[in-house]
């Protein structure tokens, strides 16, 4: 037997940054609102991801200022007043792990990123660096080229917290049994707990930013657009005992950096240097034994004063969820969209973890566009609330305490 159904005024399904920065931007306005959550909070591609709050100089080595570039260029400053707690939402018990992030060249490319960072497309945005000033990576390397850009790495685990705490009462795990329901030209969300009782969910608006997930939401209501595209990588985690934490891009001969290296800690207090670009984009089509064995050969050849003999290596398989593009081009920018053929449902995918602001905000344009008005306070659903995913390093590796007899 069902109870009375539930009513919001928006619910959001996933757990994600982009979710989760929705939940607590459309809470300021007053709105009644929940999230929903399959697995647990940042389970997907927000854990995947390396953390970085990037300005976009990365997408501007093909010589020109994109779509993309100036899309995200103002994400760290609008990121960076968060972080200070004079932004539009509080975060300042996240934590930080750089506020830097290097470029550095390869011998191939040295004399392209020279020429390329001086010109007047970078420049204020880029600064040189040498000597005392290089990060310890390179200290002591006279032939190394390497360039400060204006971009931070955040903690993605506290990063979540940061964003959860504040509306824990209203983000949920959402059961096994659910379904979704079509009336007439309205989504509704139907749970059912272990004792078989129904609970509908009704809303003035769903929305769908589950990621990868989203094609399978729509699938479920009889839905096709906005339709989705996966950007398939293979990232590489390199748990080491070095005594180095490095954040940057390695630049090569194409106009996409020939590696990324971001540093996270670990559970059991040692870390991982997760390695991304061109290497993981590649990967993608490799084993995971061909991968890592091309990941020592990149690492052997920039970095030829370092011993990663006694390193743990293993790779992460991700698929990046973008709104189909013609030629399957990278989006350049957020995304958020209604759905074709139903109208309380909006679509979207921030498309890199940095642009979750501006998803923010083309979802509340969106519903702002509906005019509708705020929905009577009502009860919120009897479920467990969704807790934060293990970040992925801290489940493919072993901790000490598994390794122990």
């Amino acid at each position: 037997m069902a109870s009375a159904p539930i009513k919001l005024d928006t619910a959001i399904i996933g757990g994600g940054i982009a979710g989760l920065w929705l939940l607590n931007r459309l809470q300021q306005q007053g709105r009644h609102c929940a999230l929903f959550e399959r697995e647990a909070l940042g389970a997907g591609q927000t854990l995947a991801s390396q953390g970085m709050i990037h300005g976009g100089i990365k997408y501007t080595l093909a010589g020109a200022l994109s779509g993309a570039s100036e899309a995200i260029a103002d994400m760290p400053r609008r990121w960076a007043e968060c972080f200070s707690g004079s932004g539009e939402i509080n975060l300042q018990s996240a934590k930080l792990l750089s506020e830097d992030f290097y470029m550095f060249s390869s011998q191939q490319s040295s004399s392209k990123i020279s020429t390329f960072f001086a010109s007047k497309l970078t420049r204020g945005r880029v600064e040189q660096v040498k000597g005392a000033d290089l990060p310890a990576l390179f200290q002591g390397q006279s032939n190394a080229q390497v360039y400060k850009l204006l971009d931070i790495v955040v903690d993605t685990p506290s990063l979540l917290k940061a964003l959860s705490e504040p509306y824990r009462e209203r983000i949920f795990k959402l059961p096994s049994k659910h379904r979704w329901l079509k009336e007439a030209d309205k989504a509704q969300l139907c749970l059912t707990n272990e004792e078989g009782e129904e609970q509908i969910i009704q809303a003035n608006n769903f929305v769908f930013c589950a990621g990868e997930a989203n094609a399978a939401l729509l699938e479920n209501l009889g839905l096709k657009k906005p339709a989705m595209q996966l950007r398939p990588l293979q990232q590489v985690c390199v748990k080491h005992n070095l005594p180095y934490r490095f954040y940057g891009h390695c630049m090569g001969a194409e106009s996409t950096p020939r590696l990324t290296i971001s540093s996270h800690p670990c559970e059991d207090g040692e870390q991982v240097w997760y390695l991304g670009g061109s290497l993981a984009e590649a990967g993608a089509k490799q084993s995971p034994e061909e991968l890592i064995s091309q990941a020592k050969l990149e690492l052997a050849e920039l970095f030829p004063w370092l011993d990663f003999s006694k390193a743990q290596w293993c790779s992460l398989p991700i698929n990046r969820a973008e709104p189909r593009q013609k030629g399957l081009v990278r989006p350049d920018k957020a995304f958020a969209e209604r759905a074709a053929g139903i109208n309380n449902v909006i679509v979207g995918w921030p498309t890199k973890l940095a642009l979750s602001p501006n998803f923010a905000d083309q979802a509340i344009e969106q519903l702002q566009a509906a005019d509708q008005t705020l929905s009577q306070q009502s009860s919120l659903p009897h479920l467990p609330v969704a807790k934060i995913a293990k970040a992925p390093w801290d489940k493919l590796f072993p901790s000490k305490e598994d390794l122990s007899p």
